[in-house]
């Protein structure tokens, strides 16, 4: 018996020693890999005469490039994405490349917004404006691959293939019907005829006002996309127009070839050949947009000159905290810190957001003005697919704002839900609940119906929040509160109509941003642009994210198919009572 627990114990110790020993490899191959990903320099890739760049249109579009998820590396399963500011600099640096000689086109379904859109249409027009070719190739194009290529010269399809050209709608789910057959009574404060974020909880449609608003601002980003492919084509808008209502995806490949939706039709592996041709050369040289970024052309594009311009991402849902969106726990000590740094002449902040918190949202433009009132260095903003409501407000105090025509913006209004699960719990589930209390003033619970007192105190604490966030905007664009609460009621608008009404500067993206702000520092294009926040992880963080997501992947593994709802749960619980958002919009 003794040598039986001699020899037990001797196998536990090394079952657990060798586990440790593992551990500790695990560790330091993550703490490799990030080190790796996060301070190695790039090996730079030779570039060769007649080389054509290649961009495979594929996956989902961000703003910028993301932090490396080692988990989803690890389990195979991470989404592809493509960075646009990686685009646009590629794109920009091959203008001016002696060994570049086109760029090709793989259109396979990009997912990427309206305003992105431009700015990438935008780059690839500058591009032919140097004297170079741009040419496109799908088996099938999507709307948004068929607006990108026709920023080119050439449209080549396959023989069989598609092309699919249909205008732009705008769909909403509503759930009132689902939230009354569970019981839950959804209780809305708000300010704001037009805030419509608050109706999917609320009604079984659109309110009158919501469809109005949604049908001038998608005619105008219609208007705007509809005359990149009459341009890019060379037809009118009518006859884009056409298109968009004769069902053109199940149009023949001669209906194509009339109507100038396409140049040619080719079979993709043919189309090597119809490049080398291009290039007058046997074998086209084709160099991938991620190798091209690894070449010391693209690599020292930004950091050409003395004056310094901070580019600033803002990007997703405005909470107080969290690791992903637009927390301003992380958020507000960088601006501060930008703030502090003497070596930055400039500051921009790219933002693409709907809003959320309107607490969040003060907490970041109040960072902001202290970098304007500390520093009195130019502060601009530049708008990406949206800015709207809590993403309006902390862009609002800028000097200059810039917005695409596609960009949603505006929705100042502010609203507060609070469900009421009493329902739920009592006729659904058969749960009741009994409560004392010494006084009257407690927050609204989830567990029973608002009293008046407390649906009273939260009116007037939206209603406060509502005049504090039309004040903001007032100051900062050199309005009367009066004029801003005529165009604000939670109304969304365009970029190109928002300009008129004095929500927006100039309509243009990004790059024209950072062009106006280089001459307004008297640097013209002598300027060196870096991007913030840093992407850079140290390895105990990407650990802590790993634990994080395992615990994840665990939960929703357990959970399967009610793993969606079990999130709702988990974001309703985490939001501000006071919420400067816009509605969920999709756009097709």
């Amino acid at each position: 018996m003794k040598r039986f627990l001699i020899s037990f114990l001797g196998t536990m110790a090394g079952i657990w020693f060798s586990l440790l020993i593992g551990m500790v490899l695990f560790i330091m191959v993550i703490a490799a890999a990030v080190a790796n990903t996060s301070t190695s320099q790039p090996s730079t890739v030779k570039i060769k005469p007649h080389s054509i760049l290649t961009i495979d249109l594929s996956g989902e579009v961000a703003d910028r490039e993301q932090a490396p998820d080692l988990m989803s590396q690890i389990y195979g399963d991470e989404t592809k994405i493509l960075a646009l500011n990686n685009m646009v600099k590629a794109i920009q640096c091959a203008a001016t490349d002696a060994n570049v000689e086109g760029i090709y086109l793989k259109c396979n379904g990009v997912s990427i917004g309206m305003a992105q859109l431009q700015a990438l249409v935008d780059a690839l027009r500058l591009f032919r404006h140097s004297g170079k070719w741009v040419v496109s190739y799908a088996d099938n194009y999507t709307q948004a691959d068929y607006i990108i290529a026709c920023a080119g010269d050439s449209i080549f399809v396959n023989p069989i293939g598609m092309v699919d050209v249909h205008g732009l709608s705008s769909t909403t789910l509503y759930f009132k019907d689902l939230l009354d057959k569970l019981g839950v009574d959804v209780q809305v404060v708000k300010v704001g005829t037009f805030k419509s974020a608050v109706e999917p909880f609320t009604q079984r449609e659109s309110s009158e006002a919501n469809k109005l608003q949604q049908r001038v601002y998608i005619n105008s980003i219609w208007q705007s996309l509809r005359s990149i492919i009459a341009q890019g084509r060379g037809v009118s808008d009518s006859t884009v127009t056409r298109w968009a209502d004769v069902n053109l995806y199940a149009q023949p490949a001669s209906y194509l070839l009339d109507q100038r939706v396409a140049d040619d039709t080719i079979y993709r592996h043919a189309m090597k050949e119809r490049l080398a041709a291009i290039t007058a050369q046997k074998e086209p040289s084709l160099v991938d947009l991620s190798d091209y970024m690894l070449t010391k052309t693209v690599q020292t594009f930004d950091n050409r000159g003395s004056k310094h311009i901070a580019v600033l991402y803002a990007t997703g849902d405005i909470t107080e905290s969290g690791k992903d969106g637009i927390a301003s726990e992380r958020l507000v000590p960088e601006i501060l810190k930008l703030a502090d740094d003497e070596t930055i002449d400039g500051l921009i902040m790219r933002v693409n957001s709907g809003g959320g918190s309107a607490f969040a949202s003060e907490q970041i433009w109040e960072a902001l003005e202290q970098f304007k009132q500390k520093t009195g260095k130019p502060f601009y903003v530049s708008m990406s697919d949206m800015a709207a409501s809590g993403g309006y407000y902390i862009s609002c105090g800028a000097d200059r704002i810039y917005a695409e025509s596609e960009t949603l913006t505006g929705s100042i209004g502010v609203f507060g839900l609070i469900p009421n699960l009493q329902g739920l719990l009592a006729n659904k589930l058969g749960i009741t609940t009994s409560t004392e209390a010494t006084n009257t003033g407690a927050f609204p619970s989830v567990l029973r119906a608002m009293t008046p007192q407390q649906r009273a105190a939260m009116q007037g604490y939206v209603e406060r929040t509502y005049q504090l966030f039309v004040e903001r905007c007032a100051a900062g664009r050199g309005l009367s509160v009066d004029s801003v609460k005529v165009i604000a009621e939670g109304r969304v608008w365009d970029g190109a109509t928002a300009q008129t009404i004095g929500l927006v500067d100039e309509i243009g993206g990004l790059q024209q941003a950072i062009a106006d702000m280089a001459a307004s520092l008297d640097a013209l294009g002598d300027v060196k642009v870096e991007e913030y926040p840093s992407l850079q992880t140290k390895w105990w963080e990407e650990l802590l994210k790993m634990s994080q997501s395992m615990e994840t992947r665990y939960v929703r593994s357990r959970l399967g198919d009610a793993w969606p709802y079990y999130q709702a749960v988990e974001q309703v619980k985490q939001l501000d009572p006071r919420q400067a958002r816009m509605e969920v919009i999709t756009l097709y």
